[in-house]
């Protein structure tokens, strides 16, 4: 089994500012008066180290332009670093990058299959690129064709492929040399739910072989489903690390107690916010305030309870402070986690 490292990876991409409205095709005075203005340094990764231990199925969260597909463009040799090191295995990857290739198999972000073959032939042509002989490539494209559900169109042009079927197809050839370790960019992306579900089911199966699998997505179900850890990225920073279990009981949740007055006063809001166990006080309207708790501390609701009802005439409407002992509350007393 083979794991993955990565060591203050950097990537600076450098591209030339947005064409500006007019310019260009000015005067040549106005052109002339335009100052050159120098490339921006878009910096995608910003010193990544990861450790992905060899045989899981590791999972890299992040918003759009963290530097998730850089990574693994890094990682499967198809983009340069600035600076930092990576390695599949013991084989770092832009010295040895001929090696790295055989261990490992690749799906892009975006389908890229050549449209003039068939889905047979794109598997077949796909173990000849890397060895495998006549007989072991149709064996192994006839059983990826029927795990991926494509029997039955393993004979047609793929130019006629609905998104999810090329999808399957691109997973299906990224296995045809059975690879050790396989970068999957966003699969399910676009996927409908009886797809996606089929192509978790094919990546549990796969690791279970003992292959290591990163994953990229935006899916936050995709990756509690799958991954054994998972990194969360942004600004080509790790912000955070741990499994999913770990990483959820991470962020702070709590319990909330919506509370109802006849009017807010900056002396009432204050003093809820001073109270124990309080984290948050939030006016969500006139007369309305959400009081939050840390995650367990839900015994702590028993002093604002108190506090509101030892001071009804001060911060509650008369006749709201005498309708029963709730004193204007909502008795709306819930135990919900805030994400």
């Amino acid at each position: 089994m083979i794991g993955i490292r990565t060591r203050d990876l950097r990537k600076v991409y450098h591209s030339a500012p947005p064409f500006a409205a007019g310019g260009g095709f000015g005067s040549p005075v106005a052109r002339g008066k335009q100052k050159k203005q120098p490339n921006p340094e878009i910096v995608a990764l910003d010193g990544l180290s990861l450790d992905i231990s060899a045989g899981e199925v590791f999972g890299l969260l992040g918003p759009n332009g963290a530097g998730k597909s850089t990574t693994v463009g890094i990682l499967t040799t198809r983009v340069r670093p600035s600076s930092g090191q990576a390695w599949i295995g013991d084989h770092e990857v832009w010295k040895e990058q001929v090696a790295v290739k055989r261990l490992i198999g690749v799906v892009a972000q975006r389908p890229n299959l050549d449209f003039s073959l068939t889905a047979r032939e794109i598997l077949v042509f796909h173990g000849a690129y890397f060895g495998l002989d006549s007989q072991e490539r149709a064996k192994r494209a006839e059983a990826l064709l029927d795990r991926f559900k494509l029997r039955d169109r393993a004979d047609q042009m793929v130019r006629g492929f609905s998104g999810g079927m090329m999808q399957r197809l691109s997973i299906a050839r990224a296995m045809m040399h059975d690879p050790q370790v396989l970068f999957l960019d966003e699969p399910s992306a676009g996927l409908d739910p009886q797809t996606k579900l089929l192509l978790w089911e094919i990546i549990r199966e796969y690791n279970q072989t003992g292959k290591t699998i990163l994953l990229t997505t935006h899916n936050m179900e995709e990756a509690d489903a799958l991954a054994h850890h998972l990194a969360i990225i942004d600004h080509g920073r790790n912000i955070a690390l741990g499994t999913p279990a770990e990483l959820k009981a991470s962020v702070p949740g709590g319990f909330l107690l919506r509370l109802r007055f006849g009017q807010h006063s900056g002396d009432l809001l204050q003093r809820l916010q001073s109270l124990a166990g309080v984290t948050e006080v939030r006016v969500n309207s006139q007369n309305r305030s959400d009081v939050i708790f840390g995650q367990h501390d839900r015994a702590h609701s028993l002093p604002v309870l108190w506090f509101v009802l030892a001071y009804p005439q001060k911060f509650c409407e008369r006749e709201v402070g005498q309708r029963g002992i709730a004193c204007g509350l909502d008795q709306a007393f819930r135990a919900d986690f805030l994400r």
